[in-house]
């Protein structure tokens, strides 16, 4: 069996967006196994359109080229890691509108998470595990919740320091996540490949 391709999606378009540091922090990291192939996939890249379809792509082709290409492009991915900020208690918009754009390609892939923010945007990954049900993928129990005191030190709005400085609390979770994910990508692959 090959490796599983793994996207990390970076679930904010802003601006001023903080997720650049802590995207660069999870690839590397997840990089540094063997087991799994990773590809940074970012928002911005794909101008997605607010979802304006006759029906998911589940029923009916999509038309906009836009959410074609984006349909492509996850496709192309055993699993997925979502790193989302957390906005009014959920994921960001931008994030939602991407998981709306595209159905068939999310099915019976493993949905992982990373947040940020005050309470390590704990409440935007529940709301990202009931998406993901609904998606029919398999959202992982395990998360990676950069939150409070660490938040601080690594965000412009307190220390603005090196990711190298909450590591050491981050790696346990970032470690149990990745071994649940490379699970359930090679038995969901294992799966898939039975009833292609």
């Amino acid at each position: 069996m090959t490796k599983p391709n793994i996207a990390i999606i970076v679930g904010s378009t802003r601006e001023t967006r903080f997720a650049d540091k802590p995207a660069a922090w999870l690839l590397e990291n997840a990089q540094k196994r063997e087991d799994m192939r990773f590809e940074l996939v970012d928002l911005r890249d794909y101008d997605l359109p607010l979802f304006n379809e006759a029906a998911s792509n589940l029923w009916m082709p999509s038309s906009d080229p836009r959410a074609v290409k984006w349909q492509q492009k996850l496709a192309e991915f055993d699993g997925y890691i979502f790193l989302t900020a957390e906005y009014n208690h959920s994921v960001t918009g931008s994030l939602k509108n991407a998981l709306d754009q595209a159905y068939k390609e999310w099915n019976r892939k493993p949905a992982a998470a990373m947040g940020y923010g005050g309470v390590g945007a704990a409440r935007a990954i529940e709301h990202l595990r009931g998406i993901a049900v609904e998606l029919q993928m398999v959202p992982l129990r395990n998360a990676v919740h950069l939150g409070g005191g660490d938040f601080f030190k690594v965000s412009p709005l307190g220390a603005n320091g090196p990711m190298s400085e909450v590591e050491g609390n981050l790696k346990p979770a970032l470690d149990a996540m990745l071994d649940e994910l490379h699970w359930w990508a090679e038995a969901t692959m294992a799966q898939r490949a039975k009833t292609a």
